[in-house]
């Protein structure tokens, strides 16, 4: 199967089991959380945290039917945070994947509660699926997925980016936020996807986790370029935050030339740290298309 085939055909199997999990409304009077929680989490986006775990699952040999439940629990988590990262306690935005913000549509407090919805009901989905998959995987994603979306995870990036504005910080101190705030659940997809797969040799492990470090900051200064120079429209969500906020960025750092340079490079990077794997052509791909991307 060619890259793009695979690609839509992944990306169909995660919507679909997406609005399986979030539909469950019972007309007792709370029905709202269930819409608002599908209104953010099937608003599309490039869905490249689930991709990714089931591309490594199939990789090392696993059945991504067994891996689908993490996939989406993965999204869940993403799409929480997207919606607490929008609220006006913390950036304040108003569009987001093309559409207005979760709070916009429904209010302040159903948005906040949409996504504490999407983070239990991940964790949720992960633990039903030891039907599929031995007690022991289980729970180790379920602890990887934990961590990586915890305080020493993507809320201690968040913690760190919110301390960051309106004052110049070092390229440590940014790279530390970043690797915490984005990097940490593309990593974890990395993981995850080889342990549904069985798959949880220190080579395997290792080789998933320089994989998801390098993509994942690979990922954050495309983000950084795009602030800058992508269009709102194309991006569907706003552009010029950073500047707004007066943060540091990885081009306000080091300039943008050698952003786009080290994109490529990570990028790279990631592909060679599972070359040595039988069947990468796919990530190899996927990995690829993220360089110079315009959305």
């Amino acid at each position: 199967m060619d890259f793009e085939k695979q690609l839509s055909d992944d990306i169909a199997r995660i919507e679909q089991a997406l609005e399986a999990y979030l539909s469950g409304e019972n007309g007792e009077g709370y029905d709202v959380i269930f819409k608002a929680a599908k209104y953010s989490a099937m608003a599309g986006g490039k869905r490249l945290r689930p991709v990714i775990l089931l591309a490594f699952c199939r990789m090392c040999g696993g059945e991504t039917e067994n891996a689908l439940p993490f996939a989406c629990a993965l999204e869940m988590i993403h799409t929480y945070s997207l919606i607490h990262d929008d609220l006006p306690c913390m950036d304040n935005d108003d569009l987001r994947r093309g559409r207005p913000t979760s709070h916009k549509v429904f209010g302040e407090a159903t948005a906040l509660l949409a996504g504490d919805a999407l983070l239990t009901r991940a964790f949720e989905i992960s633990s039903a699926n030891a039907e599929k998959l031995p007690a022991e995987t289980v729970l180790r994603a379920i602890g990887y997925m934990a961590q990586a979306a915890g305080m020493t995870g993507m809320i201690g990036g968040q913690v760190l980016d919110m301390e960051s504005e309106h004052k110049q910080i070092d390229l440590e101190t940014l790279q530390r936020l970043q690797r915490l705030k984005t990097g940490r659940l593309i990593r974890i997809a990395a993981v995850v996807g080889c342990l549904a797969a069985g798959k949880d040799d220190a080579d395997t492990l290792r080789a998933a986790e320089t994989y998801g470090d390098k993509l994942g900051l690979a990922f954050q200064i495309q983000d950084d370029i795009l602030d800058i120079e992508g269009d709102a429209a194309t991006l569907g969500k706003s552009v010029g935050k950073d500047e707004k906020s007066e943060k540091s960025t990885f081009p306000s750092l080091l300039g943008m030339e050698e952003c786009k340079r080290l994109v490529t490079a990570l990028s790279g990077e990631a592909i060679d740290a599972i070359s040595t794997f039988p069947d990468s052509a796919f990530l190899g791909k996927l990995t690829g298309s993220l360089i110079g991307r315009v959305k």
